[in-house]
């Protein structure tokens, strides 16, 4: 088999076969202003006297398939390796110049039926295409890559050309719908049961006033917690669909004075003290009533995991930027003298549902997505949130968001997110 033919074959497939490719792999076919030119003018008609040469178009040829982000390769009928890209090695489905057993196993199938073949494979860790690819996560360390096996014939020769294509992301994404219908199934059930059952006692006290009573505030008490969670859970819908908001520039001190005096109930009923510092004149761009919920939530965050008889602190301060040409940013820190939080779950406090002490919220009615719409914030607002804790000392949470000098007045605008493929998470 000649490499000549190879890249002729080459040449047919990726017109019709990268846009399979693409729909198998259920991503958008590009689109272009102009109608596509058809395969067989670009390969038949009749070359100007100054256009490209049978060498120049084999050479770019071989330049598109070397250069693309898709792993092509060609194995010949006895089961040899012909060509392959770079990216096939990235993806695993080569390694070492040999190919992958799990994907030489669905060769011989095609050469068997001469039918197309889809199938999923993961390389094993070790492979330098494992290794390579910065798709992977410490949460989702598996490369996971969708291959289509194609039989074709050229000139009397058979071969097999492999497609392959990262889709890590794709695994990750549903991995994390799953995670999230489950655990809203979960967070559902349980007061939806509560209330069940308290409404089965109603039925059986209705004699017994004091029962009534004390079984009715337990059922308003589930159906505030239920009501809580779908409400939340519309907000971060909201955030995470990247729902535009006008800003405008935002007082930080009315700000924190309006978060303070939101939570000053619910802090005397549990006997923490509310402590802000000294008033700063500061000004940042956003939507107040976002960064009202933010604010609000980190507080009540910390009143829920401090002992009574503790104090709750909000500060404020300009940070500069470390670079010419940044923004300097406006940080809000709010300070418990709880619990604190142990290291090995920092990383996770802002995933939505996550809970470090799960008996504590049920007793405080939270829902576990007060930080993870305090994480979209803050992105939303091309901010950020950050966490230092310390287990038997407290936490602080510290929200950063530009900042805006009020003189000069900025004229609203869109909010630009800042979400990156964690904003399902």
């Amino acid at each position: 088999m000649t490499v000549a033919l190879i890249v002729a074959a080459i040449a047919s497939a990726l017109v019709c076969g990268f846009v399979l490719g693409r729909l198998v792999f259920g991503q958008p076919v590009f689109r272009f202003d102009e109608p596509i030119t058809p395969l067989s003018v670009l390969t038949a008609a009749p070359a100007p006297a100054d256009s490209l040469t049978a060498q120049d178009r084999s050479d770019i040829l071989r330049m598109v398939v070397r250069q693309s982000e898709h792993g092509f390769v060609v194995v010949e009928e006895s089961g040899d390796l012909a060509l392959y890209n770079e990216a096939a090695v990235r993806l695993g489905l080569v390694t070492e110049h040999v190919l992958n057993p799990s994907v030489a196993e669905h060769v011989a199938d095609v050469l068997r039926t001469r039918e197309d073949d889809r199938f999923e494979f993961v390389p094993p860790p070790t492979t330098a295409g494992f290794l390579a690819t910065a798709r992977t996560s410490a949460a989702y360390p598996t490369l996971s890559v969708r291959c289509l096996a194609r039989y074709v014939e050229l000139n009397g020769l058979r071969f097999i050309l492999i497609y392959g294509d990262d889709d890590t992301e794709n695994v990750r994404v549903e991995a994390t719908r799953r995670d999230f219908v489950a655990n809203v199934s979960h967070e559902l059930k349980t007061p939806v049961g509560a209330i069940a059952l308290l409404a089965e006692a109603l039925l059986e006290s209705v004699g017994d006033p004091d029962s009534v009573r004390h079984f009715g505030s337990r059922v308003a008490s589930e159906s505030k917690r239920m009501g809580n969670l779908v409400t939340e859970l519309i907000a971060l819908s909201r955030l995470q669909g990247g729902e535009t908001a006008e800003f405008e520039p935002v007082d930080v001190d009315g700000l924190i004075d309006e978060a303070l005096a939101a939570v000053a109930v619910p802090a005397e009923a549990a006997g923490i003290t509310l402590v802000g510092d000294e008033r700063c004149g500061l000004f940042v761009y956003g939507d107040r009533p976002l960064l009202l919920t933010a604010l609000t939530n980190l507080l009540s965050n910390a009143i829920a995991y401090s002992p009574a008889g503790t104090t709750a602190s909000v500060s404020r301060r300009v940070v500069e930027p470390d670079d010419e040409g940044g923004v300097p940013m406006v940080s809000i820190g709010v300070t418990d003298r709880g619990i604190g939080i142990a290291p090995a779950d920092q990383e996770r406090v802002f995933e939505r549902f996550f809970r470090v002490d799960k008996a504590r919220s049920r007793l405080t009615g939270g829902t576990g997505l007060g930080l993870a719409i305090v994480k979209h914030i803050a992105a939303n607002h091309s901010g950020s949130i950050a966490l230092w804790s310390r287990p038997g000392t407290g936490s602080t949470f510290t929200l950063s968001i530009p900042q805006v000098f009020a003189d000069l007045d900025p004229q609203p605008q869109h909010a630009q997110s800042d979400r990156t493929e964690e904003e399902i998470s």
